[in-house]
């Protein structure tokens, strides 16, 4: 048996079962991650081959998974994107009014398992009902003998609420997470694997209207979006920061409730409790006559909860025997 990857020369085994450990180095270009796709795939192996001099060759094979690192804290994948469009509802003199959409992302790279954080405002001035939505697509394109063949598909999607007409939505980092999907191929001359969120507005009798912005999914996170929630973690922080400086270490109670409203006040808008009835009449009575007696009650008391979760995460090494 010829045993390369150890090095070793012939050897003469023994009637029973053996087993050789080896190790070997991936080449020093960068490889193309594994993939499986509609019409074509990446894929790796390790063979081991067993040569017996009178006899035919035996051998055995199992799958290698390589993925090429993108690292998404590269100032390329850290800018933001937008993207704005209009659309006129109607055809020639029958138009009811135009529906804007304009939408923006913090960043371009993102990593399996974060929440993309939107940021788009639709505008209604049509006289139709109209849904906003989201949505992330993978398109795979296919290169071989001077042909291209490509392929799309819907990977995570989310929806808005209705705007009705002459209204206005504004999405303040709605969130769109990001599923388990094969990172981004854009270096191999067979086989690209592109990524982008679309957002855009279904309407009823018409083309959607649609902006859509590049994504690149990356392996390696960006520092300070490690976490899964990174994003909305990071923009709440800062939004909120200036709260920190204002409110005092240890909180004040509330007020009593005779220093809010004086006697003379709340005598002056409660009035004297009328004199019993029968319940017939009681029924006949409007509900919201007594309203007004429960206009100055004290407010409620408060409690605070600080909750501390913990979040760890153990990565398992993989290893395979041949």
């Amino acid at each position: 048996i010829r045993f390369y990857a150890t090095g070793e020369e012939n050897l003469i085994l023994l009637d029973g079962r053996h087993e050789f450990p080896f190790s070997f180095q991936l080449p020093q270009e960068p490889l193309v991650t594994s993939f499986t796709g509609k019409y074509g795939s990446i894929q790796y192996y390790v063979k081991a081959v067993l040569e017996r001099p009178t006899m035919p060759d035996q051998s055995v094979q199992t799958e290698l998974q390589v993925i090429s690192h993108i690292d998404i804290s590269s100032p390329a994948l850290l800018t933001p994107v937008q993207r704005s469009q209009e659309k006129m509802i109607g055809c020639w003199f029958f138009t009811s009014g135009p529906v804007s959409l304009s939408a923006k992302i913090e960043r371009k790279g993102y990593c399996n398992g974060e929440a993309i954080p939107i940021y788009a405002e639709i505008e209604n001035c049509s006289s139709r009902l109209i849904v906003p939505k989201a949505a992330i697509f993978q398109t795979q394109t296919y290169l071989a003998n001077g042909k291209t063949k490509t392929f799309r598909q819907m990977v995570a999607n989310v929806r808005g609420n209705h705007i009705a007409s002459g209204s206005t939505d504004t999405w303040n980092g709605k969130t769109l997470k990001i599923p388990p999907v094969s990172p981004s191929i854009l270096d191999c001359c067979i086989i690209r694997i592109e990524y982008s969120l679309a957002v855009y507005v279904h309407i009823p009798g018409a083309k959607k209207l649609m902006v859509e912005m590049p994504l690149v999914i990356g392996t390696i996170p960006c520092i300070g979006f490690s976490s899964r929630n990174s994003s909305i973690t990071s923009q709440f922080s800062m939004d909120m920061s200036w709260l920190a400086l204002t409110m005092p270490e240890h909180p004040e109670a509330p007020p009593n409730y005779a220093d809010v409203v004086s006697e003379e006040e709340s005598s002056r808008h409660v009035p004297a409790y009328p004199p019993p009835i029968d319940c017939e009449e009681q029924l006949c009575c409007p509900v919201f006559a007594y309203i007004q007696e429960f206009r100055f009650q004290p407010p409620p008391l408060y409690s605070e909860i600080d909750p501390h979760p913990t979040d760890v995460e153990e990565v398992q090494p993989v290893s395979f025997m041949l």
